[in-house]
């Protein structure tokens, strides 16, 4: 039976992960902690030599980012399929689209937004050169609200698998290499004093191609692993 309007659900929804979010911090803290020493970890493997480090600083944040955002991916419809409320939503008589792409909102806000936030700090600790801070940030805007609808994709397909881990981590790898791709492409345009609006194009193109068709994926994966 249909309750509220779609509107009014698709914000509940968002309200209620956030709030989950917020009681769970200590958990939401994770892929940025992961990020860190993913990002500390190429440091002690290249060498420290400045130089080399600056030239591939926009490839190891973008690699530590797409590894961190991949922690959550598997937990966000894993809890609602355990507990029945998947199901209720499938069956709940609202736009299954639009309360998925609540969840997708809700799990950015949660690791594509502060790993966004904290892309200066490895910026910094890296030594990338400052003139390529604003498009490595401009690149993340773009890319990890991407990262999260092609995730959350993924995430519906094997929702109905007790354990996905792997399958989702193959899942999602080759789907991120275009987004990897480009996102390192700016920074690295942007360090070497080309323009990195390319690429960002690209980026913002695939956002605009995710944003409406991602969220129907997600609906027609759920509907099928609740059936």
């Amino acid at each position: 039976m249909r309750t509220g309007t779609p509107g009014a659900a698709a914000l509940a929804l968002l309200r209620r992960d956030l709030l989950l979010l917020w009681r769970l911090r200590a958990d939401a803290v994770n892929p940025l902690l992961f990020a860190l020493m993913v990002a500390t970890l190429f440091p002690l493997a290249l060498g420290p030599e400045a130089q080399m480090l600056a030239r591939v600083a926009g490839g190891i944040i973008w690699v530590s980012v797409v590894l961190a955002s991949l922690l959550s991916l598997d937990a966000l419809f894993r809890g609602d399929a355990e507990d029945g409320s998947l199901d209720q939503l499938a069956v709940s008589g609202q736009p299954l689209a639009l309360l998925a792409a609540a969840r997708i909102l809700a799990h950015w806000l949660g690791t594509g937004l502060p790993l966004t936030l904290v892309a200066p700090l490895l910026a910094y600790m890296l030594g990338l050169p400052r003139e390529a801070v604003p498009a490595l940030v401009g690149a993340l805007a773009l890319g990890t609200p991407l990262l999260s609808l092609v995730g959350a994709c993924c995430a519906a397909l094997t929702v109905a698998m007790r354990r996905s881990g792997i399958l989702l981590a193959l899942l999602v790898l080759p789907l991120t290499v275009p987004v990897l791709i480009f996102g390192a492409g700016a920074v690295d345009a942007a360090a070497t004093g080309g323009d990195p609006s390319a690429a960002l194009l690209f980026l913002a193109a695939g956002l605009a191609v995710a944003l409406p068709l991602a969220p129907l994926g997600c609906a027609a994966a759920i509907r099928i692993g609740t059936a």
